[in-house]
């Protein structure tokens, strides 16, 4: 009887590993392809955007100018939804004074093809690429800026570009720490389809640095911010708000938004504290 019971749970638990392993791509992505609202619902003037990744996949992505602005910020947003979801997010960027890139990965909204880890990472860089040598836009005048899966998607991207700062908001540390977070029976290394690894890229990159978490977040640990703080070189800040994970920004209303401003001046005063160390 107990060698039967042990086979029977050997058996549920093979099945379930592989059923988890075949329908990663799905648990990971939910990208929606109706476009439902554009900036215009907000009075912004705006361009809407087509632009080619290095591997030949058109994007769609809006760039809405604020006026007088010298920062822009360039948004990879989280695993679900599309561009039209950010809305609220993209009117507080213009409140603040600050233009916003913001692009849907391949498989999101009007971007062609079929999301995939590399793939996000392609499609940031050629977002990067559209700004810089389209738009002309200084690198140091570029704020990367991810939320959830997009933190992992900004720090890789930052990883290997220049940009004026980096900012990341309600990330998880790797793909693997957040599968052992939601499946704590499963082996999740051997069953791994993804990396995603936010620590070891954050390690890389070399420009100011704002971790953003929310200690009531309930899908990402607010332990997995402090980590990602803990690994960031320095100058770094962290910032704690509160909410939950899709809302936290919102939730935590002026907090949020002064955290911004106050990082901007701070962002401001070094950018002149090294002009004049430049010009001595």
């Amino acid at each position: 009887m107990l060698v039967s019971i042990l086979v029977v749970l050997f058996i549920f638990y093979s099945v379930l590993g592989w059923i988890l392993y075949f329908r990663q791509p799905s648990f990971l992505y939910s990208p929606v392809r109706e476009v439902l609202y554009t900036p215009d619902e907000l009075g912004f003037d705006f361009e809407d955007v087509v632009f080619k990744t290095s591997d030949g996949l058109k994007l769609n992505g809006w760039y809405i100018p604020a006026e007088n602005s010298e920062t822009t910020i360039l948004f990879c947003h989280g695993n679900g939804g599309n561009i039209f979801h950010r809305l609220d997010t993209i009117n507080i960027f213009s409140n603040l004074g600050l233009s916003c890139f913001i692009f849907d990965y391949r498989g999101y909204g009007n971007s062609e093809g079929k999301p995939t880890e590399e793939g996000t990472y392609l499609d940031a860089q050629a977002a990067y690429k559209w700004l810089t040598k389209h738009k002309k836009i200084a690198a140091n005048n570029i704020i990367i800026f991810g939320r959830s899966l997009g933190g992992t998607v900004a720090a890789q991207l930052a990883s290997k570009v220049k940009p004026k700062a980096l900012i990341i908001e309600s990330a998880f540390t790797s793909y693997i720490d957040i599968g052992k977070k939601f499946y704590p029976y499963m082996p999740i290394r051997w069953f791994a389809r993804f990396d995603y690894n936010t620590v070891d890229y954050i390690k890389k990159v070399h420009c100011p640095i704002m971790i953003i978490h929310s200690r009531n977040d309930e899908i990402i640990p607010f332990e997995f911010g402090l980590e990602l703080y803990d690994a960031a070189n320095k100058p770094k800040e962290f910032i704690e708000i509160f909410g939950s994970h899709n809302d936290g920004f919102l939730t935590s209303g002026e907090i949020y938004k002064k955290c911004w401003e106050k990082w901007l001046e701070l962002l401001k005063e070094q950018k002149t504290q090294t002009s004049q160390q430049h010009a001595s």
